[in-house]
């Protein structure tokens, strides 16, 4: 079994302030979970949350590719029988507003299959009402109006 997480959102906010929703340490533990993140090429980090049956809650990541603001490619490893996946964050700027794509690819196996079905539904919560939370914050600090135009 194998399975891939392909989302896009399309938000009434430059890509700037898109790009800093999803790299911005602070904001990340604001609409994501803690972490160290910075988006560094080679940095290796962490994504933290509540511990789980057969999860410590600790999720490695390798941050593998930055290309500031269209594309950033990182490693998530929940260790053990999960697997580890390949996110890939792409931004593309419109006339109005920046489209996002988000990949989550290598759920392999049955109980990464089984993962990747939850985190589908996580992922486009986060990117549908989180993330636009995020940017009208960002957006009210600049004085811009912002949302979700599409999902």
């Amino acid at each position: 079994m194998k399975r891939d997480i392909v989302l896009e959102c399309v938000y009434a906010a430059p890509i700037e302030h898109v790009w800093r929703a999803i790299t911005d340490s602070v904001l990340l533990k604001e609409w994501l979970m803690e972490n160290d993140f910075s988006p560094v090429a080679g940095l290796r980090c962490q994504f933290r949350m509540k511990p789980q049956p057969e999860f410590n809650g600790i999720i490695q990541c390798e941050v593998l590719e930055v290309q500031r603001p269209i594309r950033l490619v990182y490693t998530w490893d929940g260790g053990g029988t999960w697997g580890r996946t390949t996110l890939t964050w792409t931004l593309e700027p419109l006339d109005k507003g920046t489209k996002l794509q988000l990949e989550h690819r290598g759920f392999a196996g049955f109980r990464p299959f089984i993962l990747s079905l939850m985190m589908g539904s996580g992922w486009k919560g986060k990117l549908s009402v989180q993330v636009t939370r995020i940017l009208e914050r960002i957006a009210a600090e600049g004085k811009n109006e912002v949302g979700l135009l599409e999902r």
